[in-house]
């Protein structure tokens, strides 16, 4: 998502190649054997791994630097959310919800106190390209194995996720709601049914009705 950003900002050309990692193609088995995505190629050079890539990013590329900003209550109130998330459809219990639940609660309040679009501004940044994917994730994944739905009246939140449903940095990078879910069905050793592979893709980019999402 950081790079659909700065492609999207023009300081950077970019282009996506998706790999079935159950049958990756020749070439791609031949240079990165069993390597799982996410892989950058910048001129020539591989760089593997999620935070290679983001020092790369940083470092190399233009513009990355203003992406990366120092902000350790931002960073301390994101890092455990998808935790929070796995736990829940792990144990599949009221207390592992309540915990989802209380941290959503934060971000919430977080984003009320804070008053701006992004987690620490008007501008986006790293964070935002941590936390973004994962409320996709809770909202997709949350809703098909638990019937969880992020609270109604989270009105800061609910108002931050449509600043970034209307940004082509996350709806261009946003995986498939059928992608998701079949993510954590792998994770749990289900597979995907036939008709379910079939299926044209849908993207959950909604605000429910009834939410406020006026300043």
């Amino acid at each position: 998502m950081d790079l659909y950003l700065l492609a999207e900002l023009k300081t950077i050309s970019l282009k996506v190649t998706t790999v079935d990692m159950q049958k990756p193609p020749p070439d791609f088995r031949t240079n990165f054997e069993a390597t799982p995505p996410p892989i950058l190629i910048d001129n020539g050079l591989a760089v593997l791994e999620n935070e290679k890539i983001e020092r790369h990013i940083m470092k190399n590329v233009p513009g990355g630097h203003n992406l990366f900003v120092q902000d350790k209550e931002v960073e301390n109130l994101i890092e455990n959310l998808y935790s929070r998330l796995k736990l829940m459809l792990l144990k599949k219990d009221d207390v592992s919800t309540n915990a989802l639940l209380s941290h959503l609660r934060k971000i919430n309040e977080h984003l009320g106190k804070k008053g701006t679009r992004f987690l620490t501004g008007d501008t986006m940044c790293c964070f935002d390209c941590e936390l973004m994917p994962r409320l996709q994730h809770i909202r997709v994944a949350g809703k098909y194995f638990r019937d969880f739905e992020i609270p109604k009246d989270f009105n800061h939140l609910w108002r931050y996720m449509l600043n970034m449903y209307q940004l082509d940095a996350f709806t261009q990078s946003c995986p498939a709601d059928q992608d998701i879910i079949n993510h954590y069905k792998l994770q749990q050793g289900m597979k995907m049914k036939k008709h379910e592979e079939l299926e044209t893709p849908t993207f959950t980019t909604s605000i429910p009705i009834g939410v406020s999402i006026e300043e």
